[in-house]
């Protein structure tokens, strides 16, 4: 009873109206609490020299920030502080004070009336709002029990709060005050206690921080459980294993460990390695013997004497001899026509079968285009010889340690794709095809790719070719290594001097057909179900899907379009249909909707400024249309068609090569000043570049400038100076199969060139008629017509122009050669 009597008298004394203000960084102290405070500060220092009476009371307020940070007092206006009382004073080293202070009750800062030397506050007494009576006892109930738990949880936590708790629930405010104090709070928390002067508000705050507490507790405490489990694990480990080996060597046995390390070394033995292998395969054994088999270090080891052990050091595919009849057959049987590169491969295979299987010599490199057979070609090679097979992919590549491998050092570390590529064939003398070599990226970060085949791919160096990962010598100079690109150009030089280039060309309709025939028809009737008394082409039908469907220099896309036909006639005898489907003309354009190209050019009329060229690509040849048009200006000259620098120099030469001719071409000197003329080469999307159409854009500007049509049934190519003299150019065979595909008969080309014919099939020579030219002069005769009015020139009628004789005189023409007439 004394002492409720007394807290009734602590919190209803009176106070006066002003108070010496007192600002606390690191603690606080709620009515009728009591705490021993040090006090260092200037501000609070100086409060207590100038009131030395006993009994003082002071404001204290919570004062944010670091220690070094001055306190704004300002800041206190409107804020809730306790008025407590000093009780007891010690003057400690240092210039400080440790002063014991006890609670009285809140308070709310009004004004401050001093600032200097210590604050003063003008105070008024605070009112705290009750809780709901109907909340009240669920709230108390949660606080008890969420300091239970934290205090079996923290060790910080006297296991006496909950005690102190449960008796002052009578009191909520002060039950609050409690848990505040008790609880290990943050000061700032603790001041949101302070500040919160509705009692409800203020323990449900305490909840949601008590709750916050306990659930971090919680993961603290799993976490430490787990810990000593691990722990444990490690140890009740360690100590059943050396008991295992206690009783292993009573009996005699061999640690596991051991017995792994002896069986390595008796397959070392048996494996009759190289000897420098031998050696280092032995030391890291031994290495891994003194190693635990728990630890990373002893599986990375493993997986190294793994990949030595597996690889083929001394097994080879058998020692039968090249028999260049049976490669011969197993070419013809696999691929028609091609015969230029089956005679270099027949040819290159009989130099290594004089020499006994001797490796040094070039390495062979097909070139061409999609689809036409580079590497079925090898894999042709592999059987016929009787050796293993692998392809190897190296396009987009562009780490240098996709060829060399990584070293050991790095984590998930493996050997190269020529180490992986021998350990999958298992033998040392296997055929390898590097597929897509022209594709590979270099210069980059990871190093150049390009760079580390120089030494796999050069027979004078890779008879000790060293991976990364392994760091140990291996032949290579047994290997057949064959590859294949698209682009020979994309191929650095260092690489391509070390190889043969055999250049596969594509194949011509009538090759098609024949390969059709032969190879593509059995195979996909096979492969879709059917037969050939379900379905039957005949020699104009695939012709007609080759040229107005498959225009290509390889098979792919004439492949994807027999296999829609037989897919239709797949499902229809699926449902039931029987009979034989003949498909003709009508019914591919039935299957294959409307065709993908339109009629050969030679059908399509003379036009002013239109000119058909000849372009070599990656994928093959073909044709170029240039387009130049004249219109009033200020003689201004615009290219467009994204041309590249050699190209668009071309055109600056043929431009002045035009003007240097301008009277003999009866083009007026009024026209290069009150024209301006625009060239294009359509299918602005694709990159062009290159000397060979110098001849074409001449012509094409001479057309436009001296509004006379230019002949649409031939093609031409060649390179021009500014003396008019045509040049020779490259791409011969693939730019005039590119003509004979799209239907054009007649090419007008270099002199110099006149001897690339010998490359052309006998069949395309036969049926095209070659002019060779020498002067650019002899161009305009041959191609340009007789001239027409501005008026009409947009619609230029063609002029009857049999043969090569429609505009020019025998004594005008150039030399015209038509083989194999």
């Amino acid at each position: 009873m004394a002492k409720a009597q007394r807290k009734d008298d602590i919190l209803k004394s009176e106070l006066p109206p002003a108070l010496p203000l007192m600002a606390l960084r690191s603690t606080i102290v709620y009515p009728l609490g009591t705490i021993a405070v040090q006090m260092g500060a200037p501000e609070n220092l100086a409060l207590l020299r100038a009131n030395e009476n006993s009994g003082l009371i002071v404001a204290l307020v919570v004062a944010s920030g670091d220690h070094d940070e001055p306190i704004d007092s300002q800041r206190f206006r409107g804020r809730v502080g306790v008025a407590a009382r000093v009780h007891e004073r010690i003057n400690l080293p240092g210039d400080t004070v440790q002063i014991t202070l006890q609670g009285l009750r809140r308070i709310v800062i009004e004004d401050l009336s001093q600032i200097d030397p210590f604050p003063i506050a003008n105070i008024r007494a605070a009112r705290e709002t009750p809780p709901e009576p109907t909340e009240l006892d669920d709230l108390v109930a949660r606080v008890v029990s969420s300091a239970e738990t934290l205090a079996e949880l923290v060790d910080r936590i006297p296991d006496e709060v909950p005690a102190i708790l449960k008796m002052n629930v009578s009191d909520p405010g002060r039950f609050a005050d409690l848990a505040a104090t008790n609880m290990n709070f943050k000061i700032s928390d603790k001041d949101e206690v302070l500040q919160r002067l509705d009692v409800g508000q203020r323990l449900r705050f305490i909840l949601s921080r008590l709750e916050r507490e306990v659930a971090r507790a919680r993961v603290m405490e799993d976490v430490k459980k787990q810990t000593e489990i691990k722990i444990e694990q490690h140890q009740r480990e360690f100590y059943l294993r050396q008991q295992l080996r206690a009783i292993q060597a009573e009996l005699g046995e061999a640690d596991p460990g051991e017995k792994e390390a002896i069986d390595l070394l008796k397959k070392i033995e048996d494996a009759k390695l190289p000897e420098k292998v031998a050696q280092e395969a032995r030391r890291e054994t031994e290495r891994m013997r003194m190693l635990s088999p728990a630890s990373s270090e002893y599986q990375v080891v493993r997986t190294y004497l793994d990949w030595v052990l597996s690889l083929p050091w001394n097994k080879r595919s058998g020692e039968q001899e090249i028999d260049l009849k049976k490669v011969e057959e197993a070419l013809d049987g696999r691929h028609y026509g091609l015969d230029e590169a089956k005679e270099r491969i027949i040819e290159y295979l009989a130099v290594r079968k004089l020499r006994g299987g001797d490796p040094h010599g070039p390495i062979l490199c097909f070139v061409g285009p999609p689809g036409t057979g580079k590497t079925s070609l090898g894999e042709a090679i592999g059987k016929s010889i009787g050796r293993e097979f692998y392809r190897i992919s190296v396009g987009g590549l562009r780490d240098e340690a996709e060829i060399r491998g990584h070293r050991r050092t790095y984590v998930g570390a493996m050997p190269g794709l020529i180490i992986q590529a021998l350990r999958r064939v298992s033998v040392k003398d296997p055929v390898l095809m590097i597929d897509e070599i022209d594709k590979m990226s270099g210069g980059g970060p990871s190093g150049d790719p390009t760079a580390a085949m120089l030494e796999v791919l050069d027979p004078s160096q890779n008879n000790a070719f060293v991976d990364h990962y392994l760091n140990l010598p291996f032949d290579l100079s047994q290997c057949l290594f064959i590859c294949t690109a698209n682009n020979l150009y994309d191929i650095p030089a260092p690489l391509r001097d070390r190889m043969e280039i055999i250049k596969i060309v594509g194949y011509t309709v009538e090759e098609k057909v024949e390969i059709a025939w032969r190879y593509l028809l059995p195979r996909l009737l096979e492969e879709h179900g059917i037969s050939d008394k379900d379905l039957q082409f005949t020699d104009e039908s695939l012709s007609f899907i080759s040229n107005r469907y498959s225009r290509e220099a390889g098979l792919r896309n004439f492949e994807h379009n027999l296999a829609a036909i037989m897919r239709k006639r797949a499902r229809a005898k699926a449902e039931g249909e029987e009979g034989a489907w003949v498909v003709d003309i009508e019914k591919v354009e039935e299957f294959l909707g409307i065709p993908r190209y339109a009629v050969e050019e030679a059908e399509k009329e003379p036009e002013v400024g239109v000119v058909t060229g000849l372009a070599w690509t990656s994928t093959g040849g073909d044709i170029m249309l240039i387009e130049a048009l004249r219109m009033p200006g200020q003689g201004r000259m615009t290219v467009t068609g994204q041309l590249g620098d050699v190209m668009r120099e071309s055109v600056d030469a043929a431009y002045s090569y035009v003007r240097s001719r301008a009277a003999q071409l009866g083009i007026e000197d009024s026209v290069f000043r009150e024209y301006d003329l625009h060239i294009h080469l359509p299918a602005g999307a694709i990159p062009k570049d290159g000397p060979s159409a110098g001849i074409t854009l001449t012509l094409a500007i001479a057309s436009a400038l001296s509004v006379r049509p230019v002949r649409r049934d031939l093609a031409m190519t060649g390179e021009v100076t500014l003396r008019g003299k045509v040049l020779e150019i490259g791409g011969v065979k693939e730019k005039v199969l590119a003509a004979y595909r799209s239907g054009l008969r007649e090419i007008i080309m270099p002199k110099s060139n006149e001897k690339d014919l010998r490359d052309v099939p006998e069949e395309v020579r036969k049926n095209m008629s070659f002019v060779f030219v020498e002067r650019m002069d002899e161009v305009l005769r041959l191609a340009l017509l007789e001239p027409v009015s501005d008026e009409l020139a947009d619609e230029v009628q063609p002029e009857p122009s049999p043969g090569l004789a429609g505009s020019t005189t025998p004594a005008d023409r150039a030399e015209e050669v038509s083989v194999g007439d």
